[in-house]
């Protein structure tokens, strides 16, 4: 479809006109639907539509995925082998397009050995500070920028080889509970599942006692298991006796296997070492006692380096301090003013002090301007929002000074409380102003607000969207009555207040000590909705999705939240505390929605992950000719040999390695993508196949399976949530972290509400247009009246204003944040002198 009249002809539009524009002609990108549209170039554009309309196929699927094909083509061929490339898009032409840079949402780098200093690369300033003109001791020679790194052979402490933690296990940390036997599981440090059974059968072959209490077998014995270093390797008979195993042992009966004995240091230290999996290295942690190493105090680094000093401090130390201290501490160097500014026996060393002071001064006010100053250098990536990530690759690229480039941006305001959007609104100004293109992609009304041009994407999402209703300035959207954006930017933006529902009692919570908490006692009403709100780093994650979720899990009996990172972060050894002092006798279930993908893989999609293809599967195999051939339910699945298509082994299609190109996947020539087997698509439900029905969006579904109550219901669901668009069997790997997050919402939406459950959600409102957050409010409110607790971190004020309860933590960052400032129903929270949030929410409630 062509693109939309081009509105009323403001300032922007006439400056748009004079300095050209990027033209997409045929985009077929996912489901644009040949799309034409000019796109000025030097302003702000923001690309609106509702979730799943189109809006990122267009600007990241399309323009910059053309932009990096171009440059990519000037590359080395061996280069490219580097660059995760994206595909080629499908479109007709693009002419006028700059050379782009993409800054999407994602996750931190799963390796914490990447930080704040290493992203912005002020760590790499800081050490050549340090090198160059830093304070060494009398006689000591100068040392390397390298030395100042825990991450190098010439700076790691060679005490804990650059952790800063020494880790050691005792009988206490591997035998919890003395009073078990072996048998019963003592030595808790040993695998739970065959590995650890595989090493008491051992012992019972080397004629051990396992049923005898661990605390009244002899110490010498008790050693010899938990910390030996010999490895014998013995006969198992699994199953038998110790009688019987002795006896067999004697006639020398022939062995299931040889088992090799493992003492469980030897184990619990081999897998800390040298496992993949995060949850195995988490778990092998929590058998190990860390203490600070005493050779370098916890500070990563070897003496000699932390003996160099600048501004009295040592480079650990220094970071260490939020953002903003390092600031101020900076910028007197920085002005050629600090207190070592009259060294004149080191003229040289003055103009080194001054000169990587005054970058990393300018590198940190841009942060600071993003809001980040409560951030710490040697903080870990992993730990980082995906909206806090973004603003720092937004900062360096601010300070880069890049001319004539198209930066692509996916959502920035993600994260981000309306306080700290205005300081983000000001940093993408500064790159316009300095002759760049910004095409954001956003729901955010005051980020769209404050755009030069408005592409509008939809009319809705999925099937349904993929045209250009409207390319020009905000004002002429006004005009465009089919789009569901201009409803919500030029309608009245307050929401009708309601009467805050009471709550049926409190959960209250003592002594939480995360981050920026400190010994905080906060309480959480139960059976009402609750939303935590505060500035970017306050402490709201830290509280809601860190302690009460920790705490309540640990309360009802379940197992630790472990968080998807591939290797432990030794940084995260960090004072914590606190209870639950009362309240969660009225909980029996915990249940956290968060944005984490619902599969790694593309076998993993929505079908799956509700449950809704087991009833569709039986629906298959109920039908007269799947009887007929005595077909079960298995057979309708891609994941099984007997159903699937052998060629792409249920995939649909075959990868085709170009090495120095984008790999190309192509439709598999045997089932021509449809993953099953010629047999198995011969079985038809009214005139479908599985794979077609796979091949529904979740409304189409829902119109097919009308006479099918329990597939219906669970469809219902998916669409009130705002997934109507995707379909059934979409790869998990092709979902957003915020239809991830409503797809689990669903999933719980669509069981039989049983009540008493506490739902945490964090930030639901990700990735959503103001019409899809209206839906989402009307489910959390369901889930209330179904008897439950919902509390859900948020910086939307119409989804903090629709609760029944608000927290405020604040008032800040960082240090100056982490206790609750203000609390009560929104309207009394509006009114709030000391909160910042409260002038935002109050203008929403006017």
């Amino acid at each position: 479809m062509k693109a939309g009249k081009s509105g009323g002809a403001g300032d922007a539009a006439e400056g748009a006109r004079r300095t050209g524009f990027v033209r997409v002609r045929g985009a077929r990108e996912h489901n644009l639907k040949n799309v034409d549209v000019d796109i000025p170039r030097d302003v702000l554009v923001v690309f609106t539509g509702v979730s799943g309309s189109g809006k990122s196929s267009l600007a990241f699927g399309t323009l910059y995925a053309e932009a990096q094909r171009r440059y990519l083509e000037s590359v080395a061929p061996y280069a490219r082998r580097l660059f995760n490339q994206m595909g080629v898009p499908q479109v007709d032409s693009i002419d006028g397009l700059p050379p782009a840079v993409a800054l999407q949402q994602q996750r931190g780098s799963s390796t914490t050995r990447s930080s704040v200093g290493s992203v912005t690369t002020l760590s790499n300033l800081l050490r050549m500070l340090y090198s160059r003109a830093g304070d060494y001791p009398p006689g000591q020679p100068i040392i390397y920028a390298e030395a100042f790194s825990p991450h190098t052979p010439e700076g790691a402490c060679p005490g804990c080889h650059g952790l800063g933690q020494v880790y050691e296990v005792t009988e206490q940390s591997m035998v919890p509970d003395p009073s078990l036997t072996i048998r019963e599981r003592a030595v808790a440090a040993w695998p739970t599942a065959w590995g650890g059974q595989n090493q008491r059968d051992i012992l019972v072959t080397l004629g051990h006692d396992v049923d005898r209490p661990w605390r009244e077998l002899p110490q010498e014995l008790r050693d010899w298991i938990l910390f030996t270093d010999e490895q014998p390797v013995v006969p198992v008979y699994p199953g038998l006796t110790p009688e019987e195993t002795r006896r067999a042992v004697k006639r020398g009966d022939e062995p299931n296997y040889m088992g090799t004995f493992s003492s469980a240091r030897r184990h619990t230290l081999h897998t800390f070492a040298n496992t993949q999996s995060a949850s195995m290295k988490k778990r092998a942690l929590s058998f190990m006692l860390s203490t600070p190493c005493p050779v370098c105090g916890g500070k990563r680094l070897r003496r000699e380096s932390l003996s160099v000093t600048f501004a009295g401090m040592d480079i650990a130390d220094l970071s260490r301090l939020p953002l903003a201290r390092l600031a101020s501490l900076i910028l007197p160097y920085a002005g050629g003013s600090g207190p070592d500014a009259a060294d004149d026996a080191h003229p040289e060393k003055a103009i080194v002090r001054q000169r990587i002071a005054s970058d990393a001064a300018d590198r940190l006010n841009v942060l600071l301007d993003m809001g980040l100053g409560y951030l710490s250098l040697e903080r870990s990536t992993p730990s980082l929002s995906p909206g806090e990530l973004q603003r720092l690759r937004l900062a360096t690229q601010v300070h880069s000074n890049l001319f004539g480039v198209v930066y692509v941006l996916d959502e920035p305001s993600a994260g981000l409380h309306p306080a700290d959007t205005e300081a983000l609104l000001r940093a993408l100004d500064g790159l316009k102003a300095a002759g760049n293109s910004l095409f954001v992609v956003e729901h955010d009304l005051d980020v769209i607000r404050q755009a030069d041009w408005i592409v509008d994407v939809g009319p809705a999402a999925g099937e349904q969207g993929g045209e250009v209703l409207y390319s020009g300035p905000p004002d002429g959207l006004r005009e465009i009555e089919i789009s569901q954006t201009r409803r919500h930017l030029f309608g009245a933006e307050a929401v009708i207040p309601r009467t805050p529902r009471e709550p049926a009692g409190w959960l209250q919570m003592e002594g939480v000590t995360r981050n920026n908490l400190r010994n905080l006692d906060v309480r959480f009403p139960l059976g009402v909705l609750t939303t935590v709100s505060g500035v970017s780093g306050s402490g709201k994650s830290s509280l809601v999705s860190q302690a009460l979720v920790e705490l309540a899990a640990e309360h009802l009996g379940h197992a630790p939240v472990i968080e998807e990172t591939d290797e432990a972060d030794p940084d995260a050894v960090i004072a914590v505390g606190g209870r639950i002092a009362a309240g969660m006798e009225g909980i029996s279930r915990l249940v956290r929605v968060d944005q984490k993908p619902i599969g790694r893989t593309p076998r993993s999609n929505l079908a799956t992950y509700t449950g809704l293809f087991d009833h569709v599967r039986r629906i298959f195999a109920a039908t007269p000719a799947a009887k007929k051939r005595r077909y079960d339910a298995g057979r309708f699945s891609f994941n099984v040999a007997k159903g699937r298509c052998e060629t792409c082994e249920g995939e649909g299609f075959v990868m085709v390695e170009l090495l120095f190109l984008p790999s190309v996947y192509a439709p598999c020539p045997t089932c021509h993508g449809a993953r099953y087997n010629a047999a198995t698509l011969e079985i038809e439900y009214r005139g479908q196949n599985i794979a077609q029905v796979l091949g529904m969006t979740v409304d189409a579904a829902y119109e097919f399976f009308a006479d099918e109550p329990q597939v219906r219901r669970s469809l219902h669901v998916l669409r009130e949530v705002g997934l109507g668009y995707l379909r059934l069997g979409q790869p998990a790997t092709e979902l957003s972290g915020g239809e991830a997050q409503r797809i689990k919402l669903a999933t719980e939406l669509q069981r039989a509400q049983r009540g008493h459950a506490l739902y945490i959600l964090d930030e639901p409102t990700t990735g959503l247009h103001p019409a899809d957050v209206e839906k989402l409010v009307v489910q959390l409110d369901e889930l209330v009246s179904a008897g439950n607790t919902v509390i859900v971190v948020e910086h939307d004020m119409r989804v903090v204003a629709a609760s029944d309860w608000v927290i405020d933590i604040g008032p800040g960052a960082g240090e100056d944040g982490g206790r609750v400032v203000a609390e009560g129903p929104p309207a009394e929270v509006a009114r709030s002198a000391e909160s910042r949030t409260a002038p935002y929410l109050a203008r929403v409630l006017e």
